[in-house]
């Protein structure tokens, strides 16, 4: 998604739009956790101005993640709103972060998607069922995975001895 600066004053009107699908493949190889990733809509709209180009657009698609407790691929599908503002030529006046400086007359949002949709991945996520397929095992030998629940209903083995003398007591 690429647009000289030439192009956009070339435009009969001063925004448009686009709809466009990309294949990002490469973000597999970025970030180890994304398993796979499906090929990614961006759809959005486009305000030319004489010394800058704004952006409004939304990226959608699906990618697969490992579960975070059963390394299980879990889809996990985004939508991700974003606004970028491109100045074709730099001025020491603009201090905002958020605003990108065009370089070789050329403007390229593809970058900005790819790490829009590496900022969207979430730190964890699970998967609905801990017995799918190929999960990892949830207990072996001396150990299992407990819920909150199962932790708060287990009595400490050291206060076991001491639970008997209470139940005791409220008998007599």
């Amino acid at each position: 998604m690429k647009w000289t600066i030439y192009q956009l004053h070339q435009m009969p009107k001063q925004s448009f739009e686009f709809d466009e699908t990309v294949e990002l493949n490469e973000l597999t190889k970025l970030n180890s956790d994304i398993r796979r990733i499906s090929p990614v809509r961006v759809k959005g709209r486009a305000d030319i101005k004489s010394k800058q180009v704004s952006f409004d657009f939304t990226i959608s698609g699906e990618m697969l993640l490992p579960c975070s407790r059963t390394l299980v691929d879990v889809p996990y599908p985004f939508e991700i709103s974003t606004k970028e503002l491109f100045i074709f030529h730099h001025t020491d006046d603009i201090e905002d972060d958020d605003v990108h400086i065009v370089e070789d007359d050329t403007i390229d949002i593809t970058p900005i998607v790819k790490e829009e949709i590496l900022l969207e991945i979430p730190m964890q996520i699970f998967c609905e069922s801990e017995q799918e397929k190929g999960a990892a095992p949830q207990e072996g030998k001396d150990w299992q995975v407990i819920s909150e629940e199962d932790k708060k209903n287990q009595v400490d083995p050291r206060l076991a001895a001491l639970e008997k003398l209470l139940k005791q007591d409220d008998e007599s």
